[in-house]
């Protein structure tokens, strides 16, 4: 993920104070306007400079007012381009390769972050064929302010699609460009704003998130300098002791563990797995691991990819007592990759040192654990050599001072404001599953806001509903993921807004799992229905929109039922429950009838909930349109309004 800066507005103000225009970060080379609709320019100059902008054989001018802000609107442009533009006034400025098309603001947090580059062993040949010059993409830098609204960016340029820059790009935005390009042959620009862990209201202007007092309240406690000093400062100093000690306590470190030592008294673990189902149980600290492999003359002299699944938490991984990667938190894939002559033909060891800093220490299971070179592979899972080189407490809670609210709208969003979309992209939620029900509210409020920011009332947004995650279940449980769910589907009920179902995109084991394209894809779909105008393509499964009863049954009825209801690989319909007026859940049958599903459980007298796919991972539910698209989980009852 990007490193965050924090960069001093009082610095990004003077910078303008010179006699000369100078223009925001978004208005430059390779910039996408939106197409079809009034442009502005703007950017800052003297006190009352005049400013001469040269386009597409015309000319515009205007002069700045008394604090050297100015701007000038363009009339509507269809889409094309390369275009030129000149600008004017004690200095010049000319910009090149402007195209115009359609705009989308795609925010959220590391499911929207997450770039091509964390998804090259799943695309490769997308990456590599990714070269298009109308498919670009401005990424918005990670920075925060609680004080005021940023009126440009820290840094940021525009850069179009090839096999370098795409490694960059938002995985879900690019796939979803790539659709819409293909389809409309028309340039689409993407802005990137993402921050990985991100609540909604870090996303909500100071003007809005006063309808939530706790929040408002928060803000205004970080709004001291000295406190994010002091907060920064004792968090770094927990951190940096609980390491010191650590390191220095860490008998691997000492003994030079990495090397070709004897481990015939070190205990045995399978590969994947986690130790605490094993003798060390919950232990936090420091495990060091070897496996002997076997490495033919065919691997020798070409680059090797060692590939370690994911790892809970951090990991240093050495072939032969050679250093090969690193990797200091649990999310992201190992995936390491080192220049021949590490490896020689015959026995090799590979140690890995493994920090747990709290949880469950290990290997995650369900991952591909793989030392690869050209067309030969050796698998790693099984039987390793384990040895506990430290036990230590767990590291000390951090401050993510980042994910107050309101800091990331000033510092992300706000510098947009002039800028006109065509629509906004959203992938968010996980970081608010502890409170469900507040998400409603926010989520509103945050569209409001962002349209009222963006002076358009009607403008489209379009999110991702919550992917499965976690282990699955057996039986029917209470589940704040599903909640979750069940809120993003009645956000249905807000105008312009379109919902991605991933119920069946997701990994039990991976809250960022890889496959971003269908994601992508899943969000064309809606646009190309809500956006674009569109009414004969499928673009939504199965959206609950009835309940009756008649006698023991529950009958369902449904929108975005396209050609016809399925039950996919099987013609049993799965993962529905139901509950008489006590509310205890039981795995109901389904069947279905036309357009309707027909649901029941004998032991049921008098239904009156039922619930489908309501558990944070529902593995087997099947629900789908003939089209293809999965059912969205939901929650309902008879004596329930629904959309």
């Amino acid at each position: 993920m990007r490193k965050l800066t924090l960069v001093s507005i009082t610095l990004f103000i003077s910078s303008f104070s010179f006699a000369q225009i100078k223009l925001p970060k978004l208005i430059s080379d390779g910039m996408v306007l939106q197409r079809n609709d009034s442009t502005k320019i703007w950017g800052w100059a003297a006190p009352n400079e005049h400013i001469l902008l040269e386009f597409n054989r015309k000319t515009y001018q205007t002069n700045a007012d008394k604090n050297g802000n100015w701007s000038i609107k363009l009339p509507p442009k269809k889409a094309g381009g390369p275009y030129k533009m000149k600008l004017n006034a004690s200095n010049k400025i000319e910009l090149k390769d402007i195209l115009f098309g359609d705009v989308y603001l795609c925010s959220g947090q590391s499911n929207m972050e997450l770039p091509m580059g964390r998804l090259i062993d799943k695309y490769p040949s997308v990456i590599a064929n990714s070269t298009n010059l109308n498919i670009r993409q401005f990424l918005v830098p990670d920075d925060y302010d609680f004080k005021q609204q940023w009126k440009d960016f820290s840094s940021g340029n525009w850069q179009s699609a090839n096999p370098k820059s795409v490694l960059d790009f938002s995985g879900v935005a690019y796939f979803f460009a790539l659709e819409l390009n293909k389809k409309y042959n028309i340039p689409i620009g993407i802005i990137n704003a993402a921050l990985g862990g991100s609540p909604a209201q870090d996303w909500i202007s100071e003007n809005a998130i006063k309808k939530f007092p706790a929040y408002d309240a928060e803000l205004q406690k970080f709004k001291n300098d000295d406190l994010i000093k002091q907060i920064e400062k004792s968090d770094q100093a927990l951190s940096n002791d609980w390491y010191a000690k650590t390191n220095s306590a860490d008998q691997g470190l000492k003994e030079n563990w990495k090397a070709d030592i004897d481990v015939s008294n070190w205990q045995e673990m399978a590969v994947p797995g986690y130790w605490a189902d094993g003798l060390l149980g919950k232990t936090n600290g420091v495990v060091w691991f070897k496996k002997d492999i076997m490495v033919p003359k065919s691997m020798l002299g070409k680059p090797v990819k060692l590939l370690l699944g994911r790892i809970v938490d951090a990991d240093s991984a050495f072939i032969n007592g050679k250093f090969v990667g690193t990797t200091s938190y649990q999310y992201p894939p190992r995936r390491y990759i080192f220049n021949a002559g590490i490896l020689k033909e015959g026995r090799n060891t590979i140690t890995v040192r493994l920090v747990n800093n709290s949880g469950n220490g290990g290997f995650v299971m369900d991952k591909a654990y793989q030392l690869i070179a050209d067309k030969d592979t050796i698998d790693l899972k099984g039987k390793w050599k384990y040895k506990l080189g430290v036990k230590s407490t767990s590291t000390p809670s951090q401050t993510f001072v980042r994910w107050k609210p309101v800091g990331l709208y000033n510092a992300m969003i706000a510098p947009l404001q002039n800028l006109k979309l065509k629509g906004i992209l959203w992938y968010q939620g996980e970081a608010n599953t502890g409170n469900p029900p507040e998400y409603l509210q926010l989520m509103n409020s945050l569209i409001a806001d962002w349209r009222t920011t963006f002076n358009n009332r009607n403008l489209p947004f379009l999110y991702v509903q919550l992917p499965g995650f976690m282990e699955a279940k057996s039986m029917p449980a209470e589940s704040n993921w599903a909640e979750l769910r069940n809120v993003q589907r009645k956000l249905l009920s807000t105008p312009n807004t379109a919902m991605a179902v991933a119920i069946d995109l997701g990994e039990w084991n991976d809250i960022h799992p890889l496959n971003k394209q269908d994601v992508g894809k899943r969000l064309a779909l809606q646009a190309q229905n809500l956006i674009y105008g569109d009414l004969k393509v499928s673009f939504s499964g199965p959206i609950f929109k009835s309940i009756t009863a008649n006698g023991k049954q529950l009958i369902l009825t449904f929108n975005g039922v396209g050609t016809g209801l399925a039950a996919k690989g099987s013609t049993e319909l799965k993962y529905f429950s139901v509950a008489g007026a006590d509310k205890k859940f039981v795995w109901a049958k389904a069947q279905i009838k036309g357009d309707k599903v027909i649901i029941w459980n004998d032991t049921i007298e008098k239904p009156m909930y039922v619930r489908y796919a309501w558990a944070d991972n529902p593995e087997t539910a099947n629900l789908y349109n003939k089209d293809g698209l999965p059912a969205s989980p939901f929650e309902s009852s008879l004596n329930l309004t629904e959309l």
